[in-house]
């Protein structure tokens, strides 16, 4: 069996979409996908991109993906990936190809001379849990996750 990894190709962004959507009926948030591939393409494929995907392929089939940025650490002074998602389709489950896609933006980071890897996981997904502790990842159960989006969002933005 084989795993290859690569970087989203603009021809991929329908493929893109598709994982993304499977994420979010995953996680039961399929009502909240607000994405097109136009909005996809535009992040992934632009000028100057701030968004990154990688695709894992097993034997030839689309298994999974991994978005990232950038984020920064100003106590280290340095660049890390903050990882938006990492999906794996349940059929290519148990293959390693999850550890594999966090294994290789972890390569991304120190080839890179950056500081850290970083995500968020849903408090209820103790699979996933379990699989990032048994990789080293430590939960930072101190921090709390903040968000402003829609009219919380308009209504802070007209306080400026």
């Amino acid at each position: 069996m084989s795993l290859t990894i690569h970087r989203a190709r603009r021809n991929e962004v329908p493929l893109v979409l598709s994982l993304v959507r499977e994420l979010a009926e995953y996680e039961e948030l399929s009502h909240e996908v607000e994405a097109t591939e136009t909005l996809i393409e535009a992040s992934l494929f632009s000028e100057s991109p701030r968004l990154f995907c990688e695709i894992a392929e097993w034997n030839g089939e689309p298994a999974g993906f991994a978005v990232w940025f950038l984020n920064y650490s100003t106590f280290a002074g340095r660049f890390g990936i903050y990882l938006e998602d990492l999906f794996v389709r349940p059929q290519f489950r148990r293959n390693g190809i999850g550890k594999a896609l966090l294994a290789h933006l972890a390569r991304t980071c120190v080839e890179n001379g950056w500081s850290r890897l970083q995500w968020a996981v849903l408090d209820w997904n103790a699979p996933s849990i379990e699989f990032y502790k048994s990789l080293g990842a430590g939960l930072m159960d101190e921090w709390t996750l903040c968000r402003v989006t829609g009219s919380a969002l308009d209504a802070l933005a007209a306080k400026a």
